[in-house]
């Protein structure tokens, strides 16, 4: 009751138990610490480069390329043989030449500050189509809230450094990594595993589903794509980041309320148990201290709202 009034739906029956052994939190970038809806800002590209990349971006919800298509005022080209490459971008033929729209490393290109995506037509040189993507709500109050916890904080994205330096440092987070495909995302976190970590994962993308699967517990935002909110334990339901640091307080309370009743439950067990089977206890004192316990019990439970 207390995570769903604030923003939090759990999904799984071990998700609460599962979410109060996390110690590290690995946070995916566009679309979950960021709004998720970059804005094109500029780019060099010709008329046909435009309408080559408008057609290309109708084919993924990645947001770079929802901002992409949002932001070309231009008819898309006629452009076959469409397909998706995860972690990488889309590929199609134009006039019999191959064309791609994606990762700088992926279309040949050189990698620099600032968030982009590039287009590739032939053996062409690549244009790059730049953007810019605000914070999501609550992003740095949720780091701050996550590491009062105790948790370690880590941001992985397929971005440019210059990119996620830039955004780590807004929201509080020192360690993060770059140019991160979701076999790397995979990869960190069963290393992450090995090492005896109990792993959060918070993304939002076709590219985190892997790593939200393989995660010990996993969040996605409620703008997430279908497929991540599938394999997520949480979904959250505002468009704030900030009641993530609750919930993992929440849940590890939680936790120890329920160790906390079956002692109770079993402290007096231990009591009445002799005493009936010596006779010692009357029907009514029998009755009066069942719902003693039962009453401290909940009493107990109550202590989280």
């Amino acid at each position: 009751g207390r995570l769903f009034r604030r923003g939090l739906l759990v999904k799984n029956a071990t998700a609460l138990e599962r979410l109060a052994e996390v110690d590290y939190v690995v946070f995916d970038k566009t679309g979950t610490l960021t709004e998720g809806k970059p804005v094109l800002d500029r780019h060099a590209a010709t008329v046909d480069q435009q309408r080559v990349a408008r057609a290309l971006a109708a084919a993924s919800a990645h947001p770079l390329a929802v901002g992409l298509r949002d932001g070309l005022d231009v008819d898309p080209a006629k452009v076959t043989e469409i397909r998706e490459v995860p972690g990488q971008g889309i590929e199609g033929r134009w006039n019999g030449a191959i064309v791609r729209l994606g990762r700088a490393d992926w279309v040949g290109a050189s990698e620099d500050v600032g968030t982009a995506t590039w287009l590739q037509i032939a053996d062409a040189v690549p244009v790059a189509f730049r953007f810019r993507d605000r914070p999501r709500r609550g992003a740095a109050e949720a780091v701050a809230g996550l590491r009062r916890a105790g948790c370690e904080i880590e941001l992985l994205s397929g971005d440019t450094p210059g990119a996620v330096a830039d955004l780590a440092s807004r929201v509080g987070i020192s360690e993060w990594r770059a140019g991160v495909t979701p076999q790397d995302k995979v990869a960190r976190l069963r290393d992450l595993h090995d090492r005896g970590h109990r792993v959060l994962m918070v993304g939002d993308g076709l590219n985190d589903t892997a790593a939200l699967a393989e995660a010990h517990a996993s969040i996605s935002p409620a703008s997430a794509l279908d497929a991540s909110r599938a394999v997520s334990d949480v979904v959250l339901l505002g468009g704030q980041l900030e009641p993530l640091g609750e919930a993992v307080v929440t849940t590890r309370s939680a936790t120890r309320r329920i160790v906390e009743n079956f002692g109770i439950a079993a402290l007096y067990n231990l009591i009445a148990v002799p005493l009936a089977l010596a006779g010692l206890a009357t029907p009514l004192a029998a009755a009066l201290a069942m719902s003693t316990s039962s009453i401290l019990v909940t009493l107990n439970a109550l202590r989280l709202r």
